[in-house]
């Protein structure tokens, strides 16, 4: 290791002398065969047919050193799309489809399979083996959805450092021509919305399943957020928010990254005329639900309510609450379900469902 090093390195060359066979081992070429073209051209040029060795070991480096940055739930997305193999099995299938190992291998076996044959047939029998082994290592790469996760993952990770000359912070806001770019940037994000919204769960919910505002989770909108940044980093939802702040007036500001992409969905979907603070809305909403119950007979206990503000506060900045949530804080300090029960015994589910649904109306 280098104590030294700060950042993580994706530029060096393990060699590997364990196992060594026939073929030398001295040869430490590089990886990176075709420096001018782009991930998207080389994986596009193997779905095209074009699988040289040089493409495919230029494949390899990239996915070498993509994999050195993304998260384990980004290798298990791949994996997902890539039909169950990991990054590193896919480039290990990559480096042996051309190795010399690999050819002297597939001719060994092929003489000692075809003795007698002449040696044009064992040639063609040769080459049809190592064809197969290509058309092995990279028929995945067929799957556009899976080169596009690539592309996209190498988006994210796409950016230039320069430690040399730190950046100083002189001035925080827009450019100069902020209006202009405002708008181009709400608009790229309701753009991604529309095309989408009928792709992913939480989209489904806002725009074609309303009812079902009441089953809006945390981890919906954590899917939705990654989603986002992975396609679209520029439409990161604070950055969004922001955005939106130059060109029209905000209630409130968003108290985290969900708060403020819960917000701008409905403020895009119509269910807001005004981007408004999730947290605000969900207080607007508890005030005209707790109205609505007590302008009649009914009449909650100042226990009672001091436990509907905290139901309030949980949906707020959690979006969703289920029966398992009780055993969390702050209800668990507070004496969890079984307090809850106590205070409103057989309405209690009714009551969670109430205000699940009322609250993010």
């Amino acid at each position: 290791g280098t104590p030294a090093a700060k950042f993580t390195k994706d530029h060096f060359v393990i060699i590997d002398a364990i196992g060594v066979e026939k073929s030398q081992k001295t040869d430490s070429r590089p990886l990176e065969k075709k420096p001018g073209l782009s991930l998207k051209e080389v994986l596009e040029g193997i779905a095209m047919g074009n699988k040289d060795e040089e493409m495919l070991s230029t494949l390899a480096n990239r996915l070498i050193r993509l994999d050195k940055q993304i998260t384990d739930k980004e290798r298990a997305a791949f994996a997902e799309k890539a039909g169950g193999k990991t990054i590193n099995s896919v480039v290990k299938d990559l480096l042996n489809a051309y190795d010399a190992d690999t050819i002297e291998s597939v001719k060994a076996k092929v003489v000692c399979e075809m003795q007698g044959a002449t040696p044009e047939a064992i040639q063609s029998s040769v080459n049809s083996h190592l064809s197969s082994i290509i058309e092995d290592a990279t028929h995945i790469f067929n799957n556009y959805d899976l080169r596009n996760y690539i592309i996209d993952v190498r988006k994210k990770y796409d950016q230039f450092i320069d430690h040399i000359n730190p950046d100083e912070i002189t001035k925080m806001g827009w450019v100069a021509d902020s209006t202009a770019a405002a708008e181009a940037l709400v608009q790229d994000f309701e753009q991604w919305i529309e095309e989408h919204k009928t792709e992913i769960t939480a989209l489904q919910i806002f725009y074609a399943q309303p009812y079902r505002r009441r089953e809006l989770s945390y981890a919906m909108l954590k899917e939705l957020a990654e989603t986002v940044k992975l396609q679209k980093p520029q439409l990161a939802p604070l950055h969004v928010w922001q955005a939106y702040g130059q060109l029209e007036k905000v209630a409130g500001r968003p108290k985290g990254e969900l708060m403020a992409l819960v917000a701008l969905v409905r403020r895009v979907s119509g269910l807001d005329a005004t981007l408004t603070a999730f947290d605000k809305t969900v207080d607007r909403n508890f005030q005209d639900w707790i109205f609505r119950k007590q302008a009649g007979t009914l009449k909650y206990t100042e226990e009672q309510v001091q436990w509907l503000r905290m139901i309030k506060d949980y949906i707020a900045a959690s979006f969703h609450l289920d029966r398992e949530d009780f055993e969390l804080d702050p209800f668990n300090k507070q004496g969890g379900l079984g307090k809850m029960w106590q205070l409103f015994g057989e309405e209690t589910d009714a009551l969670i469902n109430e205000l699940n649904e009322s609250l993010v109306a």
